[in-house]
């Protein structure tokens, strides 16, 4: 299933990608919820469930998500997402009925996407996670993790502009793939730390070179506005079957600058999320963005920095791509 958020007549709302359309989730939901529709959901979609049908319109009736991160905060059982992803597919089917709300079906070409997530918690990022990204540097992979982390403000969708600073001359791109916590926690065993993860999206960890080799630390070079552009959408874990080999790239102006798989990756998934959960406590919808493979613009001869008119791509297999044009600033 596909997470999105949306924006439609000046209103941001939450939906899930079926096809070419996008499933409103608090419409569905309200769906279900009716009397007469839900019974029928019921039948066809519980058979054989754990609650009867009464603590399920319950529940159904609880569910008005006004954001991403109340969304994986609703607790719908032991497979909240499996259940949103049954009712939304759900809702599809009853088009042609008297019920079905004005609201519910959104054409994905007529809406606009913004990040999934607008506003985490946390962003935490992990530098040095591809052993070939380390040795273009010249030096051996970190014998642990290293992390940094970008605010919120930082946070963009597809499509919006990468705001290039007026007091930097040396923006860098950087393709990763990012995880998407579903279920809080601290003290994570390693295998159980995929059960904490709700899925996957693109990430582009956009850097100000200048600024994070000049200050000899990352907070201010990775965190100006606009420097993380993340989408288009939330992939859940269960269309991922293996997050550490999914192909990674990134075009330039149409130009492959970057290539890799997650295979590379130093720190696996598992690893990350539990190594950090032993003194930081994981929110639902924090991000982990997991680092960047090879060809990044600053270790190129001559160098390659993002200029005002450029586009940039990233593409994650299974996935999607992440489009963002870049502008110079206003000031």
């Amino acid at each position: 299933m596909k997470l999105v958020t949306y924006m439609i007549e000046e209103e941001t709302r939450v939906g899930a990608v079926q096809g070419e359309n996008i499933i409103d989730i608090c419409a569905a939901f309200e769906l279900a919820a009716d009397q007469d529709v839900g019974q029928r959901w019921m039948r066809e979609t519980y058979q054989g469930g754990k609650m009867d049908e009464t603590e399920e319109l319950e529940l159904a009736e609880g569910v008005e998500p006004v954001d991403m991160i109340e969304l994986l905060e609703v607790d719908l059982g032991s497979d909240s997402l499996g259940t949103v992803d049954r009712v939304t597919r759900w809702a599809l089917t009853q088009i042609d009925s008297t019920e079905f709300p004005e609201n519910l079906l959104v054409p994905l070409a007529s809406t606009r996407l913004l990040a999934p997530i607008e506003r985490p918690g946390k962003i935490t990022c992990i530098g040095l996670n591809y052993a070939d990204h380390a040795r273009e540097q010249g030096i051996e992979p970190p014998a642990s993790p290293i992390f940094f982390v970008k605010t919120a403000n930082t946070i963009c969708g597809p499509g919006d502009p990468i705001v290039l600073p007026p007091n930097s001359t040396q923006v860098d791109y950087e393709a990763e793939f990012a995880v998407v916590i579903g279920k809080g926690g601290k003290n994570i065993p390693e295998e159980r730390a995929m059960e904490h993860v709700a899925g996957y999206m693109i990430l582009n960890d956009v850097s100000a070179r200048d600024m994070q080799f000049g200050d000899k630390q990352w907070y201010r070079g990775k965190s100006c506005d606009t420097f993380a552009p993340c989408g288009p959408w939330i992939v859940t874990k269960d269309e991922v079957p293996d997050p550490h080999n999914v192909r990674i790239s990134l075009t330039l102006n149409g130009q492959t600058m970057q290539d890799s798989n997650t295979s590379n990756l130093v720190f696996k998934v598992p690893y990350l999320i539990s190594y950090l959960s032993q003194s930081v406590t994981w929110e639902p919808g924090d991000i982990i963005s997991t680092g960047t493979p090879p060809g990044v613009g600053v270790f190129r001869k001559p160098p390659v920095f993002l200029r005002a008119g450029d586009t940039v791509s990233v593409t994650v297999e299974r996935l999607g791509t992440l489009t963002n044009p870049v502008v110079g600033s206003k000031q």
